[in-house]
């Protein structure tokens, strides 16, 4: 087999492998939420869903923000001639929207929490736990996005 047998080969093999991907993605259902990973009733999906109304898209608002921020203080931390009272500002800009950012997704666990049964309380902490032990905000950190 020559070169470009064997480019052909891999690239075959590529797209076998994103086939495969695509249908396991495909399958797998889309956890927007810590309570996605428990069962919940009709109605408390019901309910979960119209909290979610009002939390996703101020999550998406902050992380949009925080991206601008940082992009922002991006700049300043290269430009000539350089401006520290501008960029310690853009940090403590930043710095606030995280808080803020955390606080809301405290406040969103705090009333889906409030939704469950004890039993499934006991699930949700276990979930929460498992997250926060993974650093971060979870299912609603900008990592999980990529």
């Amino acid at each position: 087999m020559g070169f470009e047998g064997f480019v052909a080969g891999v690239l075959a093999g590529a797209a076998a492998a994103c086939g495969v991907m695509w249908a396991l993605k495909k399958r797998r259902p889309q956890i927007r939420g810590y309570l996605d990973l428990i069962n919940l009733t009709a109605d408390q999906r019901r309910r979960v869903e119209l909290i979610r109304e009002r939390f996703l898209p101020y999550v998406a608002g902050m992380r949009q923000e925080l991206r601008a921020r940082r992009m922002e203080l991006a700049d300043l931390l290269f430009a000539t001639p350089l401006d520290r009272d501008r960029v310690k500002a853009t940090v403590e800009v930043i710095a606030g929207l995280q808080l803020n950012l955390e606080q809301g997704v405290i406040d969103h666990i705090i009333e889906e929490n409030g939704l469950l049964t004890p039993e499934q309380q006991r699930q949700f902490h276990q979930v929460i736990i498992d997250q926060f032990r993974g650093g971060g905000l979870g299912v609603h950190d900008v990592r999980g996005q990529r």
